[in-house]
């Protein structure tokens, strides 16, 4: 992965501040990249999306941005000052199929590279999940870093957690930014206000998920686990939350979309019929860029922030696992001791934050969550599976009334 020699502070390239930038996006997705772009200054010229109910979200909102629908059929890459692509996952979360960075889906970051062998955008923006880090030991990070440092790309990564930005939803992501002619770690790894837990406590609400409860629970306290697009078990799913009054529930859709960061509402036009209908705006959110994160990072590129210091900064040595934050340049890659939060916004009780009704977890959802937890390994907090049991109980006697 890397050297051991030392690098630089800046190896030449420029930190200046970019101002207003042009954005062009590919996996636009509903727009999470763009619209914190956008509220940090930036101004969205042109977006690539081929899932039907995202272009429906994205005509929508961006009425007047051109709308292409298979980033395969771009002969080059739309002209703009950065080039931002939130690129499929699949193939990388542990809720996929793990195929790798060269699978069907995440392959398609291949699209990307090849569009930048003839393009000199001043920045990309690359973001994707955090388990890309660790699947096939980090073999998607090392082909990405690899490539990008070929075509003369400095760059810098890391790992962001959606709390961090007062949204109660633990959501890390991996977001890299790469540029030809400026030094990324400014930018990208100047700013660190260190991890904040909450350690459960009666009368707080935890998230979990349902689909799950054997040998995973995504469990989360005072926050929901990661919003995603699909569940291990392939069910399209919102996770599921444990109230202080014992009730087991599902957030509404719009605080689904609260939660990323979007206006509730905002997946509306996302709506499709058809057999994949049922839950596919919590298909959409769940694949989402969290806006807030996107627009921290808006902020920063319009800045001319201090020089990065790489002071304590060490190699990666081969065959090392990639760290949660890392910078490098020709073919060095080196580790930085950041944490997952930049910054420390003001962090809402889960309950505080819902501004819509839950709806009951289901009998049959509850009952098959109740048998995975009772038969597998797991161990709960005190008080959890009681209230499971009674919320099943409760549910079964509405059925029963009926």
């Amino acid at each position: 992965m890397g050297a051991s020699a030392a690098a630089s502070p800046n190896g030449g390239i420029s930190t200046a501040s970019t101002r207003t930038l042009t954005v062009a996006g590919l996996f636009a997705g509903i727009g999470g990249i763009e619209v914190g772009l956008g509220r940090g200054g930036h101004r969205t010229v042109f977006l690539c999306e081929k899932d039907p109910g995202a272009q429906a979200v994205l005509r929508h909102h961006f009425p007047t941005i051109p709308l292409e629908d298979d980033v395969l059929a771009l002969d080059r890459v739309p002209t703009a000052d950065l080039v931002a692509a939130g690129f499929p996952c699949q193939d990388l979360s542990q809720a996929g199929a793990t195929a790798g960075i060269r699978g069907s889906q995440s392959g398609l970051v291949d699209k990307v590279l090849t569009l930048l062998e003839t393009a000199d955008p001043r920045w990309l923006l690359l973001e994707n999940v955090s388990f890309m880090l660790h699947l096939h030991r980090g073999a998607a990070m090392k082909y990405l870093t690899r490539e990008l440092g070929r075509m003369g790309f400095a760059w810098a990564y890391r790992v962001i957690d959606t709390r961090a930005f007062g949204l109660p939803q633990r959501r890390r992501r991996v977001f890299l930014l790469a540029s030809r002619s400026r030094d990324p770690r400014p930018y990208l790894l100047n700013q660190d206000a260190g991890e904040t837990t909450v350690a459960y406590a009666e009368g707080i609400a935890c998230g979990f998920y349902w689909t799950e409860g054997y040998r995973g629970l995504g469990w989360a306290v005072d926050a929901v686990p990661t919003l995603k697009g699909g569940s291990t078990i392939g069910i399209l799913s919102q996770p599921a939350i444990w109230f202080p009054d014992g009730s087991l529930g599902l957030p509404d859709i719009r605080d689904g979309e609260r939660l990323q960061g979007f206006d509730a509402g905002w997946t509306t036009q996302g709506a499709v019929v058809g057999p994949r209908s049922r839950g596919h705006r919590w298909k959409l959110v769940g694949n989402a860029v969290s806006v807030p994160v996107a627009e921290w990072i808006g902020h920063q590129l319009g800045e001319q922030p201090a020089d990065y210091d790489p002071g304590g900064d060490e190699p990666v040595a081969i065959g090392e696992r990639w760290p949660e934050a890392a910078w490098g340049r020709d073919g060095q890659a080196y580790k930085a001791n950041r944490s997952t939060w930049p910054v420390q916004r003001e962090q809402p009780r889960l309950t505080d934050f819902l501004e819509h009704a839950a709806t009951p977890l289901s009998t049959r959802a509850t009952e098959g969550f109740l048998r995975r937890a009772e038969d597998g390994p797991l161990h709960f907090v005190p008080g959890f599976l009681a209230a499971v049991r009674d919320h099943l109980a409760k549910m079964r006697s509405v059925v029963k009334a009926a």
